[in-house]
């Protein structure tokens, strides 16, 4: 990211150290079977069924360095008119014409068409489709290609990386950058309302306190913006847009600790730091509309992070930690697709969840519950108690589809983070880029800052 370009070495002066990971993803199949991307090319082709489909994968891999750089110059361009066209001006420069309409086609195209369009081998297609679950993209809602293709190229050219000692570590890092440059950090104080006069912020209410501010930056869910700010932001199409902003979708989560590494049938997944286990795109997409129906899915996609077979810093020694999302549930329960649970409300549905959860690991890995020392379940509704900005459960902080990404993210017109109040800037995944861990937004609005 473009923060990390320019503050990195900082941050690891302040704490920040990572642990790269070879092996990032894989996708558990029927048990026993699996689809995985390492550094290793060959390793990773050899796991492929299909001849045709280890052509294509070279072939991806070598024009990804050109794709990567207009990718990835569009998701460092603010939303506005200025910055925007000299991106497109200079991608088409660099593209010409036809290629910069496979491009626009691409980014409009859903996971599931670029895969049959793409690959073989539906082995292949169904580890990558896993992808697009992450950020709302079922295998048939368009936009969604881009992220099953950039995870799958950058995985295998350059892997990922952990936060040593655990994800707090950036945190961790960030809040003593700020208290080196004089700020402070205030937790466990929450901002009732946003004060604004005469068209330009003021300050705000918190914890029934008046603190004056001539900027501040809103790391918050439209929903949660339009309330603060009491009668309105003076323009009710501003407004209206933050209202009628959608979620996607919630997580459910577990937390364990594990007595030794999950025993997978097929034992290479034990290499890897994300194992996705769904069996087919088709179920993903069954999934999908299940959750949204309101339905506990019967067979969600379950994304299992492995931190401690790279960090051993993260457990005791011997031991391991695992974390499981379950992508997509409902926050409201309507009904169970398998007709077994008969709870309606999260409180009540998350151990018999939790269940069904643990059935989908043991059938890839048998004894799995037997290495269970402890577990935690974690509800969509638990997760939006401790994080309001995760409405519903959603982890991204709103639905990236098409209708709701790029200029219209969070509301047309102020894409770029600024709103209709001097002073007042949105930050965080509701705005542009959207989710992840790059610091895209906030970056943003700390260069129109100075």
């Amino acid at each position: 990211s473009a923060f990390m370009a320019r503050h990195g070495a900082e941050m690891a002066r302040h704490g920040l150290e990572f642990v790269p990971v070879s092996h990032p993803f894989a996708q558990a199949l029927e048990p026993g079977d699996h689809v995985g991307i390492s550094t290793d090319v060959e390793e990773t082709l050899a796991g492929f069924a299909s001849e045709a489909d280890k052509v294509t994968w070279r072939a991806l891999m070598a024009e990804f360095p050109e794709r990567a750089g207009v990718l990835g110059g569009l998701l460092g361009t603010p939303m506005r008119r200025g910055p925007l066209a000299r991106f497109l001006w200079q991608s088409w420069r660099k593209l010409g014409t036809a290629r910069s309409l496979d491009m626009a086609r691409f980014l409009m195209t859903s996971p599931r068409s670029w895969l049959e369009e793409t690959f073989e081998d539906p082995r292949l297609r169904t580890a990558l489709a896993s992808w697009g679950m992450h950020l709302d993209f079922a295998p048939d809602i368009a936009g969604g290609a881009i992220f099953p293709y950039l995870e799958a190229m950058a995985g295998q050219a350059m892997g990922m990386v952990i936060g040593k000692g655990g994800a707090e570590v950036a945190t961790r890092a960030l809040v003593s950058m700020i208290e080196a440059h004089g700020g402070s950090v205030e937790c466990d104080v929450e901002v009732e309302q946003i004060l604004h006069a005469n068209g330009r912020v003021t300050g705000v209410i918190a914890c029934g306190k008046t603190i004056e501010a001539s900027t501040i930056l809103a790391g918050l869910a439209p929903k949660h913006l339009r309330r603060m700010l009491g009668d309105g932001s003076g323009d009710a199409r501003f407004d209206r847009g933050l209202e009628s902003f959608r979620h996607a979708p919630g997580t459910m989560m577990l937390h364990l600790a594990l007595d030794a590494p999950v025993p997978w049938a097929a034992e290479a997944l034990k290499r890897y730091a994300y194992v996705h286990v769904g069996r087919s795109v088709e179920v993903a997409a069954k999934t999908y509309a299940e959750a949204l129906a309101g339905q506990l899915p019967a067979t969600p996609l379950l994304v299992v992070g492995q931190p401690t077979l790279f960090d051993p810093s993260r457990a005791p020694e011997g031991k391991h930690t695992l974390w499981v999302q379950a992508r997509v549930v409902p926050a409201a329960i309507r009904g169970d697709a398998k007709a077994e649970i008969v709870q309606r409300n999260w409180e009540d549905a998350k151990a018999p969840m939790t269940e069904r959860i643990l059935d989908l690991i043991e059938e890839q890995a048998p004894g799995f519950r037997q290495t269970i020392l402890a577990k935690t379940a974690v509800s969509p509704l638990d997760l939006e108690a401790g994080n309001p900005n995760l409405v519903g459960g959603d982890q991204i902080c709103g639905s990236h589809h098409l209708t709701q990404n790029f200029l219209f993210r969070p509301v047309r017109g102020f894409a770029d983070g600024r709103t209709p109040i001097a002073n007042l800037h949105m930050i965080g995944a509701a705005c542009w880029p959207g989710a992840g861990t790059g610091a895209g937004s906030g970056f943003f609005a700390a260069q129109g800052l100075k």
